[in-house]
């Protein structure tokens, strides 16, 4: 608003009086601050008449018993972690800077009592991941510090559904590491042609492997380079499929038995129609240029790579519920 001093009119020396309801607005992006306060809860205390019982209200929850340190702290501390990657003792310092004097084991027992509360939560997200009749899969490395400052690598193993996605960290990327994480599991599993899927396949007839059309895509589009006329001519009938797949509806969570169903029934049918005589001319044309490339190529080792994992990739065509990629994963990843 206009001080005292500022409301005269400068034409003809009158009051400048509020109009009511007329503001100029503007925004402006500022930063508020974290900050730490000490919160004080006070507990009411009851007692009988008879002077034999006292009774206490009850306080908030704790992560830990009779801890100082709310929730909201512990998911503070991982949320930076976690989610910006900002060590503890870096933590420690900002905290610091803000009035709170703290230590890194402190925060390390708040994340760690957190980790503790959610393990439960995590346990029911790996089992229904699990449950699921198809799921993808895929893994990734993940970058670990070692005790003498040296950097090696754990793998990030994911399992994704419709409306789930769970994660393990594994010190390998072996098929004992994929037995780990899916040994057990009776469905359909989406993957690239990484060979721990397929040894988990082969140990027993409940996994049916699908294989993922998107990684045959990216091996053919690196051979543009040696063969640009042949990788066109792949990517163009790969992206044929994904044109088809844009069409067809969806399986979302909350679905109705019917609506999936039908759902279903229209995959089939459209895939069955439109999916399949592209599927035979890839299969054709992988074929017939099979001879052509050298085999230790990048477009030879794109034509191998395909026509060795044809079974699985060609699932789709038979089971509607399989996607043609397991994208769902990477982006998960």
């Amino acid at each position: 608003t206009l001080a005292e001093n500022e409301r005269t009119c400068s034409f003809c020396g009158g009051r400048l009086e509020e109009w009511e309801g007329q503001t100029e607005d503007s925004e402006e992006i500022t930063v508020v601050e974290v900050s730490y306060k000490v919160v004080k809860h006070r507990r009411q205390k009851y007692r009988c008449q008879c002077d034999t019982q006292v009774v206490t209200a009850p306080g908030p929850d704790k992560l830990i018993p009779g801890g100082r340190y709310s929730v909201e702290l512990a998911v503070h501390v991982a949320e930076k972690k976690y989610l910006d990657h900002m060590p503890l003792e870096r933590q420690v310092r900002a905290m610091e800077r803000r009035g709170l004097l703290t230590d890194s084991q402190t925060l390390w027992d708040q994340k760690k009592a957190l980790a503790d509360h959610l393990q439960p939560t995590y346990l029911a997200l790996c089992e229904r991941a699990l449950s699921a009749k198809v799921i993808l899969a895929d893994e990734t490395y993940w970058k670990l510090l070692g005790a003498k400052n040296e950097t090696c690598r754990w793998w990030a193993w994911c399992v994704a559904t419709e409306d789930t996605a769970a994660y393990r960290i594994i010190t390998s990327r072996s098929a004992r590491s994929a037995e780990k994480l899916l040994g057990g599991y009776e469905g359909v599993i989406m993957t690239d042609g990484y060979g721990a899927y397929q040894s988990l396949a082969r140990a027993g007839p409940k996994i049916i492997l699908a294989h993922c059309w998107a990684h045959v895509r990216r091996k053919f589009v690196e051979a543009e380079d040696a063969y640009p006329d042949l990788s066109q001519q792949a990517v163009e009938l790969i992206g044929r499929l994904f044109e088809v797949e844009r069409q067809l509806p969806r399986l979302t969570p909350g679905m109705s038995d019917e609506e999936r169903r039908d759902a279903l029934d229209t995959r089939a049918r459209v895939r069955n129609e439109q999916s399949r005589p592209v599927v035979k001319q890839l299969l054709e044309w992988a074929v017939a240029i099979e001879g052509r490339v050298l085999p230790k190529s990048k477009m030879g080792k794109a034509v191998a790579y395909m026509l060795k994992l044809w079974e699985g990739l060609t699932r789709f065509l038979d089971d509607p519920r399989v996607p043609l990629d397991n994208n769902g994963a990477e982006r998960a990843l």
